[in-house]
């Protein structure tokens, strides 16, 4: 939708971006962690992201796949928001609740699954309050976006109703998360920016 953002109205909106510092992982509420290990075999952190999982390509989620998981982990969560959106919060790109913790994210495996998956995962509401993943789209001439996969181990606690949204996890998550990790893929239209990654220390 916002590839047809005209280069001179993206290049005008290069200075709204809703900001690094309202991402999941930098909330306040959920305390401090150890850092677990996210990677993904199809983009290294930092570096821009395959077409193929953009809107200008098929639109499929990457694969990932996470080490470091400590003890007492019950469930994990992931959040992926682009902080260079130009709207008040980042952009909610994909939501998953109750990932088990020796798992992994095959490619396209974010995907609208109604109650929940097999694994008892469950796929929640992304900014564009459908379920499953909303493919990297910036204006054109913006500048570069910076897509912030965050992972979170979290201790037990009380499950969620099916499909949750941003503020639901992230109220859930408080006080029990024991590690989180970052990885960050990039994405633009029309220009490069020389930005670095956010959160490179997560990684």
């Amino acid at each position: 939708m916002l590839e047809h953002v005209p280069h001179w109205l993206g290049r005008a909106l290069s200075g709204l971006r809703a900001g690094s510092g309202k991402l999941a992982i930098v909330q306040p509420q959920l305390g401090s962690f150890e850092t677990l290990h996210l990677v993904s075999p199809a983009f290294a952190n930092g570096a821009r992201l395959p077409e193929r999982f953009t809107a200008d390509g098929a639109g499929v989620s990457p694969p990932l796949f996470w080490t470091g998981v400590p003890e007492g982990t019950v469930r994990l969560a992931l959040i992926v928001e682009d902080p260079d959106a130009p709207s008040p919060q980042p952009l909610v790109h994909a939501l998953v609740w109750d990932l088990p913790p020796d798992g992994d994210l095959k490619e396209g495996a974010i995907a609208r699954d109604g109650a929940g998956g097999a694994d008892g995962s469950d796929v929640g509401r992304n900014s564009f309050l459908g379920e499953g993943w909303l493919p990297p789209d910036p204006p054109t001439g913006h500048g570069e976006h910076h897509y912030a996969f965050q992972l979170f181990a979290l201790s037990d606690g009380p499950d969620l109703p099916e499909s949750p949204g941003r503020a639901a996890v992230i109220e859930a998550m408080a006080g029990r998360v024991l590690a989180a990790g970052l990885l960050t893929g990039t994405y633009s239209r029309g220009d490069e920016s020389s930005a670095g990654p956010v959160g490179a220390a997560f990684a």
